[in-house]
């Protein structure tokens, strides 16, 4: 089933109104089967200007821009708002993205945690499962090794939708307490190991401090144990850094069919070591994951056909040359707040650019369109123009 631009325009109408109705839906609704087309949503993360991804003069990302736009609807001039307190951010830009407003999470703070955002409205996964019977191993978020507190975005604290709906996350992390238990139930070592292995599940526990028994399915565990016996259990053989979210991505693809899956790349954040080189070399990783990940699915017999890409910033950057460490993005400068989207898959129009200011949170409402859900607590309408 694919959504067509009067069932988009249709769905946002609906949206409003199921605003002002209850939020839960009928029996009926929470037990509909998905038929609609699978999402993959990229966050083409860690700030990236445009100079350096959708500009040909100066891409890092020749197969983003000279292959992909052929593909479907370029958006050049996407925009975080300037609005009082919005800051440009990672965490802040994903959150954007995945609840369709501004300012939409809170800060959760501890003896272990500071400055990690929980999300206060619904994510794009909450609103997918809840109007759907699609099970958790089919809702994925697939985050960094270096950004645990990300783990919090896989469900937020919205009083009628929350963790009963939350997505399953892929990560290192997720994969260290996988082991770790399973290490600890197993007797898997002398007792000086066992000892080691107690005191590190609870420090990783204490970075994400939520009811980890909440995180296993048959399926995840499953996969975890696949990956283990490929890659062992060091974290030093598997690829790291963004290619480690590539991995995981083509593995889940093939292991456990996601419906909707979303990649918080990051690596041109490391461009604040100092070294201009780590944020171009980073948006070359992340254009290679994406050559990989297009591939696998267009060979794919079941995704094939039948998955639609969003590929978008969390923010932007800017290039001050009176910092020591280039391509900022902490100074709310203009070109900070500066980023672009990529749209294609069935259905959508091909080789098009859309030549106007879009907000960044409108993708929300647009991501719940194509899959025909409600987004009622989205602030934005869908981006209708990215229709064929």
């Amino acid at each position: 089933m694919l959504i067509g631009r009067r069932e988009l325009s249709g769905g946002l109408i609906a949206s409003i109104a199921a605003s002002k109705l209850s939020l839960s839906p009928t029996p009926a609704q929470a037990k509909r089967s998905y038929k609609g087309p699978n999402v993959i949503i990229v966050r083409f993360g860690g700030g990236v200007r445009r100079r350096e991804t959708i500009v040909s003069k100066t891409t890092y990302a020749p197969f983003l821009l000279n292959v992909l736009t052929k593909r479907g609807v370029l958006i050049p001039d996407l925009r975080i708002s300037q609005l009082d307190g919005v800051d440009t951010s990672h965490a802040e830009g994903t959150l954007n993205l995945l609840t369709g407003r501004y300012l939409s999470y809170r800060l959760v703070e501890s003896r272990f945690l500071s400055g990690n955002l929980e999300p206060t409205q619904p994510t794009l996964f909450e609103y997918f499962r809840k109007a759907f019977d699609v099970p958790a191993h089919r809702a994925l978020l697939i985050n960094g090794e270096d950004r645990p507190q990300e783990e919090f975005f896989s469900f937020g604290v919205h009083g009628h939708f929350g963790v009963d709906y939350r997505a399953q996350v892929l990560s290192l992390h997720r994969f260290k307490l996988y082991w770790l238990k399973r290490k600890i139930e197993r007797s898997a070592g002398t007792d000086k190991e066992i000892s080691a292995a107690k005191k590190q599940l609870a420090e990783l526990r204490a970075k994400t401090p939520r009811d980890h028994t909440l995180l296993e399915t048959p399926e995840l565990n499953e996969f975890w144990e696949r990956w283990r016996r490929y890659f062992g259990e060091s974290g030093f053989v598997n690829p790291r850094g963004d290619r480690l979210l590539t991995e995981l991505a083509l593995r889940a693809l093939n292991e456990l069919q996601p419906q909707l899956m979303m990649i918080n790349y990051q690596d041109p954040d490391y461009v604040h070591w100092g070294n201009a080189s780590h944020y171009t070399r980073a948006i070359s990783v992340i254009d290679e994951g994406l050559k990989q990940l297009v591939t696998a699915v267009d060979a794919h017999p079941l995704m094939r056909n039948n998955t639609i890409f969003v590929i978008v910033p969390d923010c932007g950057r800017d290039a001050n040359p009176l910092m020591g460490v280039p391509f900022q993005h902490h100074f709310n400068s203009r070109s900070a707040h500066e980023i672009w989207a990529l749209i294609f898959g069935p259905g959508i129009g091909r080789n098009k650019t859309l030549d106007k200011p879009v907000d960044q949170i409108r993708i929300a409402a647009t991501v719940g369109g194509l899959m025909g859900l409600r987004t009622p607590q989205a602030e934005a309408s869908a981006i209708e123009e990215i229709w064929s």
